[in-house]
């Protein structure tokens, strides 16, 4: 009786991954890069539930401003990651979702893990970034607020990752 337990203890994890799914990204090899590129410290949200929850959150863009005006997810905000101090979301309630990212989402694991440390309650990375967000089918606007294919791909290397829209550098 107790070896049939535990094995009905034991079956949903591998029957039903959805219970201990985490982010991800679409592409085998960036997944790869991924799960060893990011310290995995901070609450990470896939893209298609940023996507679908989108009016509920606040995005952050912790890139740096020719990135930013290059292609930023709609609406996001500037933030910046060199010269970034969280005093510049003072009018944000703590309470507040909000989503940070950046190329792929290494900056904005950091700056994610900047807001939590100062009070902020409901913060998570862009697992994959902007890079998936465009992979994925999401529009991006430039500096003036147009759509745009454009998508500062960061540098040659990072840029094997961005799989659609016109990588720029």
């Amino acid at each position: 009786m107790k070896n049939i337990l535990l094995i009905f203890s034991i079956i949903p994890a591998f029957l039903f991954p959805v219970f201990r799914a985490k982010a991800q990204v679409k592409s085998k090899s960036f997944a790869f890069v991924l799960k060893r590129l990011l310290l995995h410290k901070v609450p990470e949200i896939s893209v298609d539930n940023a996507a679908a929850l989108y009016n509920s959150y606040i995005f952050l863009d912790a890139r740096e401003n020719d990135e930013y005006a290059v292609s930023h997810l709609p609406g996001a905000m500037y933030v910046g990651y060199k010269k970034f101090k969280p005093v510049v979301l003072k009018n944000i309630s703590k309470d507040k979702p909000i989503v940070v990212y950046c190329s792929v989402g290494k900056r904005s694991e950091n700056i994610a893990e900047k807001l939590i440390n100062d009070g902020y309650k409901n913060v998570s990375n862009l697992y994959g970034g902007i890079f998936e967000w465009v992979n994925q089918g999401h529009e991006v606007y430039n500096g003036s607020n147009k759509k745009t294919p454009n998508v500062h791909a960061y540098n040659f290397l990072w840029g094997q990752f961005l799989y659609k829209g016109k990588k720029v550098y």
